[in-house]
């Protein structure tokens, strides 16, 4: 790692008082990894099973674990999308709240998607989330690792957060706010975010970070909740920005994180002039308190009576037979009021969450292209829908035909002819067009192993 910035280690003195110094040796420390088992794919029963990435717990994720494997997204339960690779403090963020299963989740900025997909787990078949990210590249990344999880009900969308609220007025029963910030967070692990650091440009994150929360907040739900985040230390980013936003809006409240958050963080700071007296109430993860890079979060709650006006739905595109029968010809069932046209393309996802035409970048699982007389499945919907395909090519992660698989390669199958799905220990990894006993590709060029 780099020399810290002498502004940095200043602030963090006045911070951290008498902890600085073992503040100051974690910071010198390897970086510790971790991943998530994706439970939208499989249980964790079944994933202990077949476990080779390391079986050490994370007190406060009940579904995550630290990483002891090397080059862990070249292994076919990646690509399977069993696990999401992520850093074991950025899980705390997701775990704040007791999140429900029917609930709607918005995810304001969440590109690469390790918050979202985590999310996205706890909700059940009728929860939805939508994840946003305003950069494109971005969003295309994020909209991947979705793909690559197979997850169902989700949205992914690339706009700013003005447009977000305008898109959707209290829609969410809960906000994630995970907020671009100064990353002083990252410095152990990204020496890029120590040659960017400045103090002003920690101001000029506040500011941002101000604004992004304001629109955040017309999402919200009466009852509902925002967990605003950073992976930062600055009190002008944490503490400062929670508390004018409460001082701005005194129909929201701070309140307390999950025990399991509270017993791996630290409490919030109050400051010099700090006007909201349980600040404390905000959580701050250090690496020299728990294994992980750092973070900020607060939960603050929309104490306004519940009771929400939904919007009126837009008129559906009509859809096309041909969609019908072909979800007919390759699953065993489906619901056939999840199936819908969305910008001209065959969609599967919820009929009871609006979402306006052209304001998604994907909606729901894309099921394939309509061609002249057929549909081309996308592998997304392989992914999603893997577990309901009548066909399936069951391969084992250590044999030579997943090698072959992920390699783009053909496969002699004991199939019959149709489009299946192809699996690993179980999971979907995707698709192929089987004839005469071959298995052609259908496996993305862009994932393939070189």
């Amino acid at each position: 790692m780099k020399e810290l910035p002498l502004e940095f280690t200043e602030r963090m003195k006045r911070i951290l008082g008498d902890e600085y110094e073992a503040f100051e040796k974690a910071m010198h420390e390897p970086c510790v990894k971790a991943y998530r088992v994706n439970t939208d794919k499989i249980s964790l029963q079944d994933f202990e099973k077949i476990n080779p990435f390391g079986k050490e717990r994370i007190p406060y994720a009940e579904t995550g674990c630290y990483l002891e494997y090397d080059k862990a997204g070249n292994h076919p339960y990646h690509h399977a999308g069993m696990i999401y690779v992520q850093d074991p403090g950025a899980m705390a963020t997701a775990e704040c709240v007791e999140i429900q299963p029917d609930w709607y989740i918005l995810d304001t900025c969440s590109a690469p998607g390790g918050k979202s997909t985590q999310l996205k787990n706890k909700l059940g078949e009728n929860g939805v989330l939508v994840s946003n990210e305003i950069i494109a590249s971005r969003c295309k990344i994020l909209t991947g690792n979705v793909e690559r999880l197979g997850l169902k009900n989700t949205v992914t969308t690339c706009m700013d957060t003005k447009k977000l609220a305008k898109t959707f007025p209290k829609a969410f029963d809960l906000v994630m706010v995970d907020a671009p910030c100064s990353g002083e967070g990252m410095f152990r692990k990204d020496d890029i975010a120590i040659d960017e650091w400045s103090e002003d440009n920690v101001k000029m994150c506040a500011q941002r970070q101000a604004e992004i929360l304001e629109n955040a907040a017309v999402c919200v739900k009466n009852g509902g909740y925002i967990v605003y985040a950073t992976c930062t230390y600055s009190l002008e980013e944490n503490e400062m920005t929670v508390d004018a936003f409460l001082a701005g809006h005194p129909d929201f409240e701070i309140v307390p994180v999950k025990q399991e958050v509270r017993s791996a963080t630290a409490q919030g700071i109050k400051f010099d002039g700090c006007r909201c007296d349980n600040i404390h109430f905000a959580r701050r993860f250090y690496p020299h308190k728990s294994k992980g890079e750092g973070q900020f979060m607060a939960v603050l709650r929309n104490t306004a009576p519940e009771g929400n006006a939904k919007s009126a739905p837009t008129k559906p595109e009509k859809q096309d037979k041909a969609v019908f029968d072909f979800l007919d010809s390759v699953l065993t069932h489906f619901n056939k009021s999840h199936v819908r046209m969305y910008n001209g393309t065959p969609v599967y996802f919820t009929p009871d969450f609006d979402v306006p035409k052209g304001t998604a970048f994907c909606c729901g699982v894309t099921i394939g292209e309509i061609k002249k007389n057929y549909i081309l499945p996308h592998h997304q919907f392989f992914m999603a829908m893997g577990d309901k395909f009548k066909r399936k090519i069951e391969l084992t992660a250590d044999s030579e035909e997943i090698k072959k698989y992920l390699h783009g390669e053909e496969i002699s199958v004991d199939c019959e002819n149709g489009w299946a799905v192809v699996t690993v220990d179980g999971c979907a990894v995707g698709g192929a067009k089987v004839s005469n006993g071959t298995a052609k590709n259908h496996y993305p060029k862009g994932l393939r192993t070189k």
